[in-house]
């Protein structure tokens, strides 16, 4: 619990769903709620549309509870559908621009057509 901050972007799974919120089960056994004023700048009709049980969905840290060891969420301001982001490596193939070189002609006379 240490590790997060206010503001950070946490990943975790959806356990569960009321109509006031969503919680989310993080890593490390750390829970929060996307309490449902934090959903959306619009009107929340149904918390159901915004998240299933069992999805994994990001969320921005904006309280942290550490007597009881929760975190208040919200989803408000990012795209809190999108996956974790690529940790792998991408490799070098040696050919850089080469395709851009090849290919720019024939795709700006096809994109003026």
């Amino acid at each position: 619990m240490d590790k997060i901050k206010i503001g950070d972007i946490v990943f975790g799974k959806v356990t569960g769903i009321e109509k006031y919120g969503i919680f989310l089960s993080l890593d490390d056994n750390i829970n929060g709620l996307i309490h449902i004023s934090e959903i959306s700048n619009s009107f929340v009709k149904n918390v159901n549309d915004y998240a299933k049980i069992g999805e994994t969905i990001k969320a921005e840290v904006i309280a942290i509870d550490h007597n009881y060891e929760k975190l208040k969420l919200s989803i408000k301001n990012i795209d809190y559908r999108s996956q974790k982001k690529f940790t792998g490596k991408i490799k070098e193939t040696g050919e850089g621009f080469k395709c851009l070189e090849e290919n720019l002609n024939k795709w700006i006379s096809t994109y003026d057509e």
